[in-house]
């Protein structure tokens, strides 16, 4: 599909992750940020405890899935300016969910493809945890330019976390369509809206979810770096 058609077409609603209400039961009892940041932060403190315990931790990828779907509501919330991440986030994170029955971990993904030669390969899976994983760092910069200023307006915030997570990886017509979309994005007021939150309640959810991510990011990260694959892909 060309890349400007993704600004003009309907959001498929079949490529939306559905997540598992026995891994976050608490998913249905708050709103859509509340649920993001009690997910990320489950995932966090598996891998802070297994690492104060000198463990060698495994991310088993269901839960990791889980947790990265609950995040493509945040993407649809901003509109068509975010709709090809959205699409693209969103069928990534279905692929890595499908073979979580076959892999069972993030290491046992990247292993496969260091082993075959493929991890950069246009579908392999180690490639598409990567750009969830830049997903999932784009929302959180998009978060923290937000809480930098009230004066911040969300256009801001969404452009320089895009040109600083995700421009530099994409084509000059990626960039020239998601540059295009940023008009088109709600103001602040109307994306508090849309996730059914208050200026305080947002603030919270969102810093929960900023510290929440990063080890999580950084977990993925060392992943490549332990194998000696470099992240300027």
């Amino acid at each position: 599909m060309d890349i400007f058609s993704y600004f003009t077409s309907e959001i498929n609603t079949e490529n939306r992750m559905d997540f598992d209400d026995d891994d976050f039961e608490d998913a249905e009892t708050g709103t859509a940020l509340s649920s993001i940041a009690d997910a990320f932060e489950e995932l966090s403190d598996l891998i802070k405890k297994d690492k104060s315990n000198g463990a060698s931790f495994e991310l088993r990828l269901k839960p990791f899935c889980d947790a990265c779907s609950l995040v493509s509501v945040l993407f649809g919330s901003l509109g068509i300016a975010f709709k090809f991440a959205e699409m693209e986030y969103t069928s990534k994170v279905r692929d890595l969910s499908d073979a979580a029955s076959l892999y069972g971990t993030l290491s046992k993904v990247v292993d496969y493809d260091v082993k075959s030669d493929t991890v950069q390969s246009a579908e392999s899976l180690t490639r598409k945890l990567r750009r969830v994983r830049q997903g999932l760092d784009l929302i959180r910069e998009l978060f923290q330019n937000f809480l930098s200023t009230d004066e911040y307006s969300l256009k801001e915030a969404a452009s320089t976390a895009y040109k600083q997570v995700c421009a530099p990886y994409h084509t000059w017509a990626v960039r020239t369509a998601v540059s295009a979309g940023m008009c088109a994005l709600p103001t602040r007021d109307q994306l508090l809206l849309n996730l059914n939150e208050s200026d305080e309640s947002a603030e919270s959810e969102m810093r929960r979810y900023i510290k929440a991510s990063l080890p999580v990011i950084n977990y993925i990260d060392n992943l490549y770096t332990s194998r000696g694959i470099t992240l300027d892909w």
